[in-house]
């Protein structure tokens, strides 16, 4: 029997579910019957509140493949690609790619391009949910009364299944952008495209021609310790989880990018939190893919290079910053101020390089041994949008100084007592 036709057993699906959503990232599937675990992926998307495709674009889709010429479809779904949310986008390449990647084993598992589509568009589409909301209680009944969908019913669950087809059979260039598209496209956000500059370049930004890296990140860390305030202007306050404080400001340098800040309380001195952030990311950090010192400039300042790993197909990302640290501030703080620089030793280690903005840690004191951590950012990743970034770029922020927070915690091992 295929893999997504044969239903898995309910009481284990119910216990892989329970698994991810309370530690997905510690969940193992290699004792996991294989058709448990195709059927807890059809449920995950039939149960979302939208349909992955949204409820908006997901008609859209259906459009295109009943009305649009086959030679014009690429162009069309791309396009409407482009129409959806950041997270909505990356999720559809990557679901995509991995039923790509299970149609290349098609003689164990039967399932060609064909046979998921038939199996998986209800899920997607979330068809019988949008007629239900479309459709009038009584308009509803006589639409049923017979037993058998109607024309329209049957058309669009084709177009549903033959889209869903091609599109897991294009999933590498369904994400391209055609550069017809990108030549047409003179907006603001690409004209402000943003480039690191060198060392060099950055010192004369704020300062004379005789301007110093020394002066322009003491700038900087004036600005942290500004910001850093409980009582700073302008930040509003967002609801946040795992014990954490967010809040955001809007900047008003052209840039529409918001600034971050999250605070946390660590279970370790200052000094000790800023070399866990400074030289210990593989403990807090397990996306860390590689990183080096490019460029010593003085004991408390260097260029730093270090990429990120996500979640195939979706690119690394890369990271070159000028980054300079102070442990005697008054009061036994600490502060680590980063900035994108380019540099010429430096070459791409990841498959996008990301910009900085800006990302300062302040490290204080609060008694018991114990420290503030306060993280500032603003990080332009590449390939999203604003809106992507004022619903969920602070939420990761707060989630990286939980992780730096329960990296300093005692791991809880399970057994008895031993006495020694």
């Amino acid at each position: 029997v295929g893999l997504f036709r044969k239903s898995g057993v309910k009481s284990r699906i119910q216990a892989l579910r329970q698994m991810n959503e309370s530690s997905p990232d510690n969940v193992s599937y290699e004792d996991q019957s294989a058709y448990d675990v195709a059927d807890m992926v059809k449920q995950f998307f039939r149960d979302l509140p939208e349909p992955l495709l949204t409820s908006k674009l997901g008609e859209t889709f259906l459009q295109i493949y009943q009305y649009v010429p086959k030679d014009q479809r690429m162009q069309a779904v791309q396009a409407a690609i482009m129409l959806m949310p950041d997270e909505n986008r990356e999720v559809l390449q990557t679901l995509l790619c991995f039923l790509s990647d299970v149609t290349s084993s098609v003689e164990e598992n039967q399932m060609t391009p064909m046979n998921i589509a038939v199996c998986l568009a209800p899920s997607l589409f979330h068809l019988n949910i949008i007629k239900k909301d479309n459709i009038s209680p009584k308009v509803m009944q006589k639409k049923y009364a017979t037993g058998r969908p109607d024309q329209k019913d049957l058309n669009e669950n084709l177009a549903a299944t033959q889209g869903l087809a091609h599109m897991i059979i294009e999933c590498n260039r369904l994400f391209e952008i055609p550069h017809e598209m990108v030549t047409q496209s003179r907006n603001s956000y690409v004209e402000a495209d943003l480039h690191a500059p060198t060392v060099d370049e950055l010192c004369k930004q704020l300062e004379e021609d005789d301007g110093t890296y020394q002066t322009h990140m003491e700038g900087r860390l004036q600005c942290l310790l500004k910001e850093a305030r409980e009582k700073s202007k302008y930040w509003v306050s967002c609801s946040s989880s795992d014990n954490t404080e967010l809040y955001f400001k809007k900047v008003g340098d052209g840039n529409p990018l918001r600034r971050w800040r999250v605070s946390v309380e660590v279970e370790a001195p200052p000094s000790v939190v800023l070399n866990r952030v400074l030289r210990e990311r593989h403990l807090w950090d397990m996306d860390l893919l590689q990183w080096k010192v490019c460029e010593t400039l003085d004991k408390q300042t260097e260029v730093f290079q270090y990429a990120l790993s996500r979640m195939p197909p979706h690119p690394s990302r890369d990271f070159v910053v000028l980054r300079s640290w102070r442990t005697d501030l008054p009061k036994g703080a600490c502060s680590l101020v980063s900035v994108s620089v380019e540099h010429e030793d430096c070459s791409l280690i990841g498959g996008v390089r990301a910009i900085v903005l800006e990302s300062n840690y302040l490290l204080e004191p609060c008694g018991s041994g114990k420290s503030r951590l306060t993280h500032i950012c603003r990080v332009d990743l590449k390939g999203r949008t604003s809106d992507w970034y004022n619903k969920a770029f602070g939420h990761l922020c707060a989630a990286e100084a939980a992780r730096i927070r329960n990296s300093f915690q005692p791991l809880i091992t399970d057994g008895p007592e031993t006495k020694i």
